[in-house]
């Protein structure tokens, strides 16, 4: 394959059967970057218009359509739940489980408003970066899934629009201190930063 990856800190590498999923034919970081952007912006336009996006986003099919929309044109794997363990994430074997737990978590925040939408918005989010379903992507695919669910909600989308998030950098880094403070129950970093 010949692609020289670079893992920003907090990035998940690609194992090389996994890398084997690659679908178009490319040679650099730069150019898989600018793939999955475009391939990502395809799944926002048709985010935005789907039926069932708007009824069923927490449901575990949704979510998992979401990241084969998002990337279905550049991994084989695009949707499916991943098979082994990562730098980060939960057991392979539980992931189902947990997808599972996060839904009927989120709908039971949502109707007994049992935190502020913020609050529902870092926990949502950081869940699903903290299971890491899929092989890649999972930072970005949670941060759209978070986006649905404040337009679904009618709250504020987050401000991470207006940063980069993919490349290294201050807002990068912030973003991982956040994540990684919410990992110790401590959602007040996630918050300001989601807030912007």
């Amino acid at each position: 394959m010949g692609i020289d990856f670079s893992w920003p800190d907090g990035a998940t590498p690609i194992d090389p059967e996994d890398l084997a999923g690659l679908i178009p034919s490319i040679t650099t970081q730069a150019e898989l970057n600018e793939f999955e952007a475009r391939n990502i912006l395809e799944a926002i336009i048709w985010a935005e218009s789907s039926r069932k996006i708007k009824q069923s986003l927490l449901d575990q099919s949704t979510l998992r359509l979401l990241h084969a929309r998002m990337f279905g044109r550049t991994w084989k794997w695009a949707g499916k739940y991943r098979q082994t363990q990562k730098n980060i994430g939960c057991e392979s074997w539980q992931i189902p489980t947990m997808m599972k737990t996060l839904e009927e978590d989120a709908k039971t925040w949502l109707q007994l408003q049992t935190y502020s939408p913020d609050e529902i918005k870092a926990r949502f989010h950081h869940r699903l970066v903290w299971i890491h379903p899929f092989v890649n992507g999972n930072g970005r695919f949670a941060r759209l899934a978070t986006d649905l669910l404040c337009e679904q909600q009618g709250w504020p989308l987050s401000a991470w629009g207006s940063s980069d998030l993919v490349q290294p950098g201050e807002a990068r880094a912030a973003y991982i201190t956040a994540l990684r403070a919410a990992d110790g129950h401590d959602f007040a970093l996630l918050i300001a930063f989601i807030k912007g």
